[in-house]
């Protein structure tokens, strides 16, 4: 009977025992479940953090574009110029028959090209003097055309297989010329370098009176040529006297007015018609200036008197040392232009003398 007790109470003990050993391992299992479903709540936390992160980052960059700099975007639409010599046969050439030549090439660069009017050339040349005006891109758009046209021409008469070098002759004004030249020369030569094209750069004449602007020579291929002129430009753009001088082409001929072959389209795109305007009656009106005021009206480098031609259009001359009006010791003024344009410069003239006697009398 005793032994009976025993194997009971030994077997109520074992199942406790067992019991208890059961909700260890629920309570364990029930543990490590919540660990695992921490653990995945957690990992789904972090993945839904990481798609609004990348919603937000796609959102701003869609509304807010990257910075980028846009100089030189800038610099491309910038307004500029460029004027260069051809013969007076190469500009026949470039305006066509009824100026369509030209109406086609503005059409096609969208540059502005206008040209000296027929025997009008620039001063110590027998050339004429084409300017074309606009974006850089349209002005070597416009140059390049012209230049192609005008060098298929030439090689179709001398009938080589072989592309020569030729020359081209831009018209720059005296105060752009050192951009170009650059320190002790360094500018100039990487342009000769990069370009593999001939620069030269003429001194400034001074026996022309007005006269402001220098010839910058290229010499090489037409595609050399055209690398220069890229880099040229591109430099002188940079100088904000030289893209204010568009207006004013040709300040160092009297009366020198160019000729405007403006495309007017109709609103089929075609058409584009010669514009020649009639220009009032030349002069010449001589006045007198003191010896010792003529300097105020040469001004430093010529400058007063460039300035004066540039605002009235006038051509002024002055006579030489000694040779004075008839019976005084005033210098001879010899104003060339228009009755207004002669007008407007006596009266600029006479106000740079009396300036500077009114200073004198303080």
């Amino acid at each position: 009977m005793e032994l009976g007790l025993l194997t009971l109470l030994q077997l109520n003990l074992n199942s406790r025992n067992s019991r208890r050993s059961r909700g260890i391992q629920r309570r364990t299992r029930d543990a490590h479940r919540e660990t695992l479903n921490s653990s995945l709540r957690f990992r789904k936390s972090q993945a839904r953090k990481e798609e609004i992160r990348i919603v937000f980052e796609d959102r701003a960059h869609q509304e807010i574009p990257e910075p980028h700099d846009d100089s030189e975007a800038d610099s491309a639409e910038k307004p500029t110029h460029i004027r260069f010599l051809v013969s007076n046969a190469a500009a026949g050439s470039v305006i066509g028959k009824g100026g369509s030549t030209i109406t086609e090439f503005q059409a096609k660069s969208g540059a502005r090209i206008q040209l000296s009017r027929n025997q009008e050339f620039f001063p110590g040349t027998t050339d004429r003097i084409i300017m074309i005006s606009g974006s850089i891109k349209e002005v070597v758009s416009g140059l390049e055309l012209i230049l192609d046209k005008l060098h298929s021409e030439l090689h179709a008469e001398e009938g080589s297989d072989v592309e020569p070098r030729r020359r081209l002759r831009l018209v720059v004004p005296n105060s752009s010329c050192g951009g170009i030249i650059g320190k002790g020369g360094a500018t100039i030569k990487s342009f000769i370098e990069e370009s593999k094209a001939g620069i030269k750069i003429s001194p400034l004449d001074n026996t022309y009176y007005g006269l402001s602007d220098r010839l910058v020579t290229l010499s090489g291929t037409i595609e050399e040529q055209m690398r220069a002129i890229d880099l040229i430009l591109a430099k002188l753009t940079e100088d904000d006297h030289y893209s204010q001088n568009v207006h004013s082409p040709y300040s160092y001929a009297a009366g020198y007015n160019a000729v405007n072959y403006a495309p007017n389209y109709s609103p089929n795109g075609s058409g584009g018609r010669y514009q020649n305007h009639k220009e009032e009656a030349s002069t010449t009106v001589t006045i007198g200036v003191s010896d010792e005021h003529i300097g105020l009206v040469l001004g430093r480098g010529g400058r007063n008197i460039m300035e004066i031609t540039q605002m009235t259009g006038a051509r002024i001359k002055i006579s030489d040392r000694g040779d004075f009006m008839s019976g005084t010791t005033d210098r001879k003024v010899s104003i060339t232009g228009s009755q207004r344009a002669i007008q407007q410069a006596e009266t600029m003239i006479k106000q740079k003398v009396d300036s500077a006697s009114e200073r004198a009398n303080e």
